[in-house]
């Protein structure tokens, strides 16, 4: 593997495992270090936490601060090995993290180049913006920004992975991203590896999608796998490492002496995370995923390749955060028999006492029936009811809203019990995902005294290549699947599945096990019977892709989150538990499918 980079992710959210950084960096080779942490919910906390610190006379917030306690810990054998650091902990601060690194570098008495790239932030030219025709139409709801009437928080574009190449080409040892792609980590340092150029779309796209497999760390080696009970154990089970390859095909594989997976299963679940249409875009490249192979080709080596590549989309994705209003809500557990008429009672008594629905930007009242017939417990016994309330007035979501469910609680139904407040009147942001014209966006690479300017790649009048998918053909079906004996069983005996969010959207993707379970699979699971499966979204728009290459459907549900994870009132507001909600169904199945399976 002499001529492939070995690049290594330690973080796949604000949050993940501090330890991670110096175990890459100590546990075996590699060239580079990446880590991901920019989650949409994280532009919201680190906006939050920017405002906090600036009303406090400090102009430092606004980044991932415990990044920089990894960089205490890995700097100095990172020089002395010769590992590169690209990251995106910048976030809406990448400047300050930067001279944060130099004194960190100072103090260890290193002599390190930091470089930092902006170009992101949109905000000081959104009005400008939109008087240039940019209407900002939110992807999932097809508002136009103008129409919105929250104020306006943040908004960054994401950037892609050119700027990286030009900070590595100029000897930087650190570089410092604000809110780029989250493959772009991962591409720059493999175009800056291989010389790769602009045109080089099918390198890019494989870059891309080993990018997309490593982004949220330990998930591509065993974290959250639908067959968990394959994974040996979950005691460190170390980050993943992608071997990329000149020509971009890679392989995925993680330091020995971890424990953890990363198998043909682990590597589909991930490349199905929180996508779309399998035409999977970016600033770089347009990824085909459903062109790809995925082999096994050791233990814990699974070896990805042919991804093709179209050239990259006119337009960049925008995060723009806005001020959503404020919310107050309750959780209550209710007890006993009739509980759908004791929730009916006590939200009309608690409404009535408010002074009514109307009032409200927005309710939510949820019935969680977790209560059990003939309960052998008192915990048995319970269910739980939610009421959430939105406003764009904060003073009808604040302390009165409050006092007016506490003045009913011995005035109601029995067995009535007060569980944690939701929202408690705080403000919340909501997330607006929309487009702007890439022709708007310039990149700025900061390396010593020099700034360099960085083109969009759509904006340098290459020629267009678009890559023409065949569809895969599926084996039709055997006859003894629509005549012979059925069983019923549960959906993830036979199927794998990853879901999560994307803004007020969600993906539910699921893989078959074999090729006789895909079979049965694309006909079976259309989008009306994702709908019976899955009640709560039978009036959401579902949009249905295959990947027959990995033997695979995607499904996209648009509007389940509302405004996105910041703003959403579902108990799983990031959608991470539909996929495992979908394998619980029970389905029938040819029985000649579960010869293999012990289902006593």
């Amino acid at each position: 593997m002499t001529n492939a980079i070995r690049i290594a992710n330690c973080s796949g959210f604000y949050g993940d495992k501090l330890s991670a950084a110096i175990e890459m960096v100590e546990g075996g080779p590699i060239d580079v270090l990446t880590g991901d942490y920019l989650a949409e919910l994280t532009m919201a906390i680190l906006y939050n936490q920017k405002m906090k610190r600036s009303s406090q006379g400090d102009s430092q917030g606004g980044y991932v601060g415990t990044f920089l306690k990894q960089v205490k810990q890995v700097l100095q054998p990172c020089i002395e090995k010769n590992i590169k650091i690209v990251s995106n902990a910048g976030g809406l601060n990448p400047s300050g993290m930067a001279d944060a690194i130099k004194e960190i570098a100072k103090e260890l008495g290193l002599d390190v180049k930091v470089a930092y790239i902006d170009g992101d932030d949109l905000m000081p030219r959104m009005q400008a913006l939109q008087t240039e025709d940019e209407a900002f139409t939110n992807m999932d709801t097809g508002v136009n920004l103008a129409d919105n009437k929250n104020t306006l928080l943040t908004a960054n574009a994401y950037l892609g992975a050119w700027g990286i190449k030009e900070a590595l080409d100029q000897g930087a040892d650190v570089v410092i991203c604000p809110r780029v792609t989250d493959a772009a980590v991962v591409i720059g340092p493999a175009a800056w590896k291989f010389n790769w150029q602009r045109s080089d779309y099918d390198a890019l796209a494989g870059a891309l999608a080993a990018g997309h497999v490593i982004e949220c760390g330990q998930q591509a080696t065993g974290g959250n796998y639908a067959f968990f009970e394959e994974v040996p154990s979950f005691t460190n089970i170390g980050y993943p490492i992608a071997e990329i390859e000149a020509n971009g095909n890679f392989t995925v594989t993680k330091h020995p002496g971890t424990t953890g997976l990363v198998s043909v299963g682990t590597i589909k679940a991930q490349l199905l995370y929180e996508i779309g249409d399998p035409a999977y875009k970016n600033p770089d490249v347009i990824g085909h995923f459903d062109t790809l192979s995925i082999e096994q080709v050791g233990d814990d080596r699974v070896h990805v390749s042919g991804c093709k590549g179209s050239c990259p989309p006119p337009s960049h994705k925008v995060c723009i955060n806005t001020l959503g209003g404020y919310r107050n809500g309750f959780e209550f557990m209710l007890a006993g028999l009739d509980i759908e008429t004791k929730a009916k009672r006590l939200t009309d008594a608690f409404f009535t006492n408010i002074g009514g629905k109307e009032q409200f930007d927005d309710i939510s009242v949820e019935l969680i029936r977790s209560d059990k017939e003939n309960p052998q417990t008192n915990e048995e016994a319970f269910a739980r009811l939610r009421i959430i309330a939105k406003s764009h007035d904060k003073d009808l979501v604040g302390r009165l809203f409050s006092a007016k469910m506490v003045e009913i609680f011995l005035a109601n139904i029995p067995g009535l019990g007060p569980m944690n407040p939701i929202g408690n009147g705080a403000s919340f942001l909501s997330y607006w995902p929309t487009l702007v014209d890439s022709k708007y966006i310039t990149e700025r690479v900061y390396v010593d005294d020099k700034v360099i300017v960085v083109a969009p790649t759509s904006q340098l009048n290459l020629e267009p290549v678009h890559h023409h998918v065949e569809p895969t053909a599926v084996p039709a079906a055997p006859l003894i699947f629509r005549a012979g004996e059925t069983v019923s069983i549960p959906f993830g005996r036979l199927f794998g599945t990853r879901s999560g969010d994307k803004g007020g959207c969600a993906n539910v993707g699921v893989w078959a096990t074999s090729e006789d379970a895909y079979c049965f699979l694309h006909d079976f699971l259309t989008i009306e019977q994702l709908k019976i499966l899955m009640p709560e979204t039978a009036d959401l728009e579902v949009v249905r892709y295959d990947l027959a290459n990995i033997h695979s459907l995607n499904f996209f549900i648009k509007g389940i989150l509302g405004e996105g994870v910041a703003s959403s009132v579902r108990m799983d507001a990031q959608a991470k538990s539909m996929g495992e909600y979908l394998r619980a169904k029970t389905i029938d199945v040819p029985a000649v499918l579960t010869k293999h399976l012990n289902l006593a």
